[in-house]
C-alpha cells in the first residue's frame, strides 16, 4: 500500500494535466498561461525610442537595415510577429531602424552594418549580436539562455513558466 501523502499528491494534482502537451507546443519550450492578455505587435521606430527607457524592464530586440525593402528586415519583422505572444511574455519590445542616411541614437550606439539582429539583455547589455535573420524559435531560446530570464523562471515571475515535473514520483 502506498503512503498516505503519496496518495494525497495524486488527488491534489492529475497527472493528465501536469504531463498533457499540447501537440503544436514543442516539447523543450514553455507553455504560456491563456488568460494574459497580449499587447498587439507593433515594433517601435529607433528614433521614438530611448534604449535607457527599458533598461530593467524590457529587453530590446533591435532591427536594422539599410531600407525597408531589404528582404532579410522582412523577414526578420515576420519571424518576430509570428512568435509575438510569446516574445512578449519575455518582455520583449521590438525597435526599427532602416534610415542609415539620418542616424538615430541607437544606431550610432549600437554601430550596425547593413542588415543586423541586435537583443538586448535587460540589464542593457548588447547579449548577441546577428547579420542575418534568426527565426523566432531561436530569438526565443537565446533569451531563455540569459541569466535573468532564468532566475525570471525560477520564480515564476512570468508566465512562461514551464509546467510542474513529477520526477521521482513516476
Amino acid at each position: 500500500m502506498a503512503p498516505f501523502w503519496l496518495a494525497a499528491f495524486f488527488l491534489a494534482f492529475p497527472i493528465h494535466s501536469a504531463l498533457a502537451q499540447d501537440p503544436a507546443q514543442p516539447k523543450d519550450e514553455p507553455r504560456l498561461a491563456q488568460a494574459q492578455p497580449v499587447v498587439p505587435f507593433a515594433p517601435i521606430p529607433a528614433d521614438m525610442a530611448n534604449l535607457n527607457d527599458f533598461v530593467w524592464q524590457k529587453r530590446p530586440v533591435v532591427v536594422f537595415a539599410d531600407s525597408p525593402a531589404d528582404p532579410a528586415f522582412a523577414d526578420q519583422i515576420a519571424e518576430l510577429e509570428d512568435r509575438w505572444p510569446e516574445l512578449a511574455a519575455r518582455d520583449v519590445v521590438v525597435i526599427t531602424d532602416t534610415d542609415p542616411a539620418t542616424p538615430s541614437e541607437i544606431r550610432r550606439k549600437l554601430r550596425p552594418t547593413g542588415f543586423a539582429l541586435v537583443i538586448l539583455a535587460k540589464d542593457g547589455t548588447v547579449a548577441l549580436r546577428k547579420p542575418l535573420p534568426w527565426t523566432g524559435r531561436e530569438v526565443i531560446r537565446s533569451i531563455d539562455k540569459m541569466p535573468l530570464r532564468r532566475e525570471e523562471i525560477r520564480r515564476g515571475a512570468l508566465s512562461a513558466e514551464s509546467p510542474p515535473r513529477l520526477a521521482g514520483i513516476l
